[in-house]
């Protein structure tokens, strides 16, 4: 995806004119043209365009919801964070491993918020009340907030927000290049910015609709020179041949476009290629042509909190893929704090 999300439809609540936001996204998608309806809930849109499954769930990947974010009761969000931020819901990108396809169901459109001042009170709230330890809040829980906030700003709103906190800590994840409005965020080093990454394989295979590597780890560049906090999330790790080339390529290519004062304070998470029963069922009902890997035969399983197991790597593969990425972070980057491997 070389050119921003823009979305075929847009939905609006009512009351969402009645936020400033809410008004001003109107106006855009007026005067751009964008067909508008109204909703009664962003959680009931009905009547989406599309005869089969597979149409309906790729246009409702290009809709756009207008709502107000009405439970201002943040979720936890373990393991890096303290609570998630809710500024947006969906995502435009068409990974076909993703999580978002089986909690988002039905509802597969991209939602966005207008009621930030009351989402950002409530944020101050949840710091005040664990004062004096640091509040962190992760913003890309269930979508990819970065691919969208060229159209809001919410994101970047959130961040001055938080920059001008003394306890607060904002994060995010995106697979998308459209950072340049927010390089002059007044940031004051409060929110640590991250790009998923993966092998090239893995990107052309299973991530159609988001930004090529080469543009993320530009982007990258970008970010570091902006003076925020970096961090790279390597997911899902994959086996296909020739993985540790691509791996270690991946590295090679950081470490060219990194400036050297940014390495000081770089965060890697690695998470290993998981799949449950429910969700191989809509990945294949989602991309049926898919040429992910997901036979049960060749996993471990394990049990999971909630009743629903994981099919992971065998012990000896989880060891392998271990020892080349520790590795590859070592060489390339050893100063930069691994946050978890899973």
């Amino acid at each position: 995806m070389n050119k921003p999300f823009m979305p075929r439809l847009v939905y609006f609540e009512p009351n969402a004119l009645e936020y400033p936001l809410g008004q001003e996204l109107k106006e855009k998608f007026d005067k751009l043209g964008i067909e508008t309806r109204f909703t009664t809930s962003h959680n009931q849109v009905r009547n989406l365009p599309g005869d089969t499954d597979a149409q309906k769930y790729r246009i409702a990947k290009t809709t756009l919801v207008v709502g107000i974010r009405k439970t201002l009761k943040f979720d936890t969000s373990k393991p890096s964070a303290e609570y998630a931020i809710p500024l947006a819901t969906g995502c435009m990108g068409h990974c076909h491993y993703c999580y978002l396809q089986t909690t988002m169901g039905s509802k597969p459109y991209v939602r966005t918020y207008v009621n930030v001042e009351e989402i950002l009170n409530a944020a101050d709230q949840y710091i005040e009340e664990r004062a004096p330890e640091i509040t962190r809040f992760e913003a890309a829980c269930t979508s990819d907030i970065v691919g969208i906030d060229h159209l809001t700003h919410s994101l970047k709103r959130t961040i001055e927000h938080i920059g001008q906190t003394e306890l607060g800590r904002l994060r995010f994840v995106t697979k998308f290049h459209f950072v340049d409005h927010l390089l002059d965020a007044k940031h004051n080093g409060n929110t640590r910015f991250r790009f998923s990454v993966n092998a090239d394989y893995v990107i052309k295979n299973f991530e159609p609709g988001t930004s090529p590597l080469d543009k993320r780890i530009e982007a990258a560049g970008k970010v570091a020179r902006a003076g925020y906090p970096l961090g790279f999330i390597v997911a899902p790790i994959y086996l296909h041949e020739g993985w540790e080339e691509g791996y270690r390529h991946l590295f090679e290519r950081l470490d060219e476009e990194l400036p050297q004062d940014a390495r000081e304070d770089i965060t890697f998470e690695f998470i290993q290629h998981r799949f449950t029963k429910p969700a191989k069922r809509v990945i294949e009902k989602n991309y049926p042509k898919t040429k992910l890997e997901l036979d049960e035969e060749k996993r471990r399983y394990k049990w999971g909190k909630y009743g629903i197991g994981k099919y992971i790597y065998q012990k000896d593969e989880e060891d392998e893929i271990k020892s080349h990425l520790y590795g590859y972070m070592e060489k390339y980057f050893p100063n930069a704090k691994l946050e978890y491997f899973t």
